[in-house]
């Protein structure tokens, strides 16, 4: 009777390890990287790059199938010289019902975060190296993210209870971070202008010893016809009353991106952000600009970003200047 049984479980066993491999398809690609970067600054934080030159190789390894009641993806990214996964998540689209998401680490995939810069580039984000997006939302901290459309109507919602990314299952450790909640929408406006998106996000931090949450806010109009684009972006982010740092920032921004042709793109954008630090008897304004470009023929892409910053971070006189040219192959 014992055989019998074992048997019928080896059977099972088998049967279940073959419905698997047939549900789910696993698919490689990767990235092969080469860079020179500089960076400089003069002021209160002077930094001078050392060795420029740097390289990566990322492999991304994607799952997907049907699985009876939705599409189930998962990926798993890695990089040179890493321990760890640099993005792991999954998702369930369910069709109408829409798709479901955890983000372990790395993807960014539901909410403010994902949506923080939408402005055209050929390249990197205006602030790159200089500065940041100014705003922050529920990122990849085991945060569970749901997303749907309607019509013209994409949404998204995220939230996190905190701690650091990439806990294992059954993880009962106590809540170390902060609380976050994110929404999202973006509005196909092509029914009042063909080429016209408006997107806005919003993230609320519930923070563990502060007497009042910190929000975030960003807004964008986005137009592109033919080989041009254009984008405003608005944002802002205050902080709560508990927060060490009290420095509210208000972000203006704006680039154009242009299509030479099939395989040359550039791009010019701006950024200004006002800090609005509690010790200080005025506010500062940090300014941002960036050129980028972008060549890609085959499998192969050669981009440049070129971008400055005057009082970066909020400081009077401190300037950073940043150069990066990229080699990246894709296979």
């Amino acid at each position: 009777m014992n055989n019998l049984k074992k048997i019928g479980l080896s059977a099972l066993a088998g049967s279940l390890v073959a419905f698997s491999a047939n549900a789910v398809e696993l698919t490689v690609s990767g990235t092969a990287e080469v860079t020179y970067s500089t960076i400089t600054s003069t002021g209160t934080a002077q930094v001078n790059s050392g060795n420029p030159m740097g390289s990566n190789t990322s492999l991304k390894f994607n799952g997907s199938g049907d699985v009876g009641f939705g599409t189930a993806t998962i990926r798993r990214t890695i990089n040179d010289g890493m321990s760890a996964y640099l993005s792991a998540w999954q998702t369930l689209d369910m069709g109408s019902m829409g798709t479901v998401s955890f983000d372990a680490i790395g993807g960014e995939l539901a909410g403010l975060t994902p949506n923080d810069d939408l402005l055209p580039t050929a390249y990197e984000e205006i602030w790159n190296g200089v500065s940041s997006s100014g705003v922050s939302g529920a990122s990849s901290n085991d945060t569970l993210g749901y997303a749907n459309s309607y019509g013209p109507v994409s949404f998204s919602v995220a939230h996190t209870r905190g701690g650091t990314a990439g806990s294992s299952d059954g993880n009962v450790a106590a809540e170390t971070g902060n609380s976050i909640t994110d929404m999202a929408v973006s509005i196909d406006g092509s029914m009042l202008l063909d080429g016209l998106t408006i997107a806005a996000a919003t993230s609320t931090e519930d923070g563990l010893n502060n007497a009042t949450d910190t929000t975030n806010n960003v807004g964008h109009v986005l137009y592109s016809t033919g080989p041009v684009s254009v984008g405003y972006r608005l944002a802002e982010s205050q902080p709560g009353s508990g927060k060490t740092v009290q420095t509210g920032k208000n972000i203006e921004a704006y680039s154009i991106a242009f299509a030479v042709n099939d395989n040359l793109s550039v791009s010019f954008g701006e950024q200004e952000t006002e800090y609005d630090v509690a010790s200080s008897a005025s506010n500062v304004t940090e300014e941002v600009t960036a050129l980028n470009a972008s060549y890609t023929i085959g499998a192969a892409s050669i981009r440049t970003t070129l971008s400055e910053s005057a009082n970066d971070a909020g400081v009077l006189a401190n300037d950073v200047e940043m150069m990066e040219v990229s080699l990246v192959l894709a296979f």
